[in-house]
């Protein structure tokens, strides 16, 4: 059961990955969109709690360590990809499974049999060619930290998501406080990219002697103001699929093992690289179709042998 489970997680995560690229040609601004991304969350799993009479006992607090290492990921990756290289930052944002299957060996005794193991790797196999079909060289490594960064982060989340189920966390208030502490993240690193645009633009106008006619200062801020709340509702819009992607991968946390969940949910990489093939109509290098092909393969590997 955690198999489908961990399927849909990867492809509610995969059709994120398919809203943020979207979103990401149309000139939003990446922290409000991913501040109503998570706000979105948040609203849904605390009317989910409400409606079920969840408990909001101490446990449901391990949310708040979710949030901020979703948080960390997240701003490690677009970090990595502003200033690396985009095919490196994507690989090491591929293995985040593997460092779950180590911790949570020494953690919590977690052992895969050999079946299991063997999907494992083809599984990741799959996953790191299909990332790696850009052409890298290991002397261009700009970017490495961050994108170390995003994969320890998303590793961490993935356990932390793992331990909420052991220590009995409920599910939905853990996810409020998840995406709760999100959304505050994100909105506060909004808040400080405009405080500092603000000051720019004054330091500027100042500089050049330059002062707006006071007829015309009220319209350029209502466009604005309209810009911003649109960005936040499409990404509260976009934060559907990522919502409905936490819940089942929680789900599947609780159920199966933390490594081969993260490994299997890795695979929503395969699906923004349909969208793209058929969608954005980028055509597939051999090296992707190998990567997706051994992918599948570990799936069935894994629901043969593996469960």
């Amino acid at each position: 059961m955690w198999l489908m489970y961990a399927i849909l997680a990867a492809v509610s995560f995969g059709m994120r990955g398919i809203s943020y690229h979207w979103t990401s040609q149309q000139g939003f601004d990446r922290n409000l969109l991913l501040c109503g991304v998570f706000a979105m969350g948040a609203v849904v799993n605390l009317i989910a709690a409400i409606a079920t009479g969840s408990a909001w006992n101490a446990a449901s607090l391990v949310g708040i360590q979710m949030g901020l290492f979703s948080f960390g990921g997240n701003a490690g990756m677009f970090k990595g990809f502003a200033v690396g290289k985009a095919s490196l930052v994507a690989i090491l944002t591929a293995l985040p499974s593997v460092v779950v299957v180590i911790v949570a060996f020494l953690l919590w005794g977690e052992k895969l049999h050999t079946m299991q193991l063997i999907a494992f790797l083809i599984i990741i196999g799959g996953v790191l060619l299909v990332r790696y079909s850009n052409e890298l060289s290991l002397r261009n490594l700009q970017g490495a930290q961050w994108g170390l960064l995003a994969m320890l982060m998303f590793a961490f989340n993935d356990l932390s998501g793992k331990w909420s189920t052991m220590i009995g966390a409920e599910l939905f208030p853990s996810m409020f406080f998840l995406f709760t502490t999100g959304t505050a993240c994100f909105g506060l690193w909004w808040l400080f990219d405009l405080r500092k645009s603000r000051m720019q633009t004054e330091e500027l106008a100042a500089a050049s002697e330059i002062s707006a006619p006071p007829a015309s200062t009220n319209q350029p801020v209502v466009r604005k103001s309209r810009a911003r709340l649109r960005t936040f509702l499409v990404g509260m819009a976009v934060g559907t699929t990522n919502t409905v992607g936490m819940f089942f991968i929680i789900t599947a946390f609780d159920l199966g093992k933390a490594g081969l969940v993260s490994a299997v949910a890795a695979l929503n990489v395969i699906i923004i690289l349909i969208y793209t093939r058929f969608v954005v109509k980028e055509s597939f290098s051999r090296t992707e179709l190998t990567g997706i092909i051994l992918a599948f393969a570990g799936i069935v590997v894994m629901r043969l042998f593996g469960t």
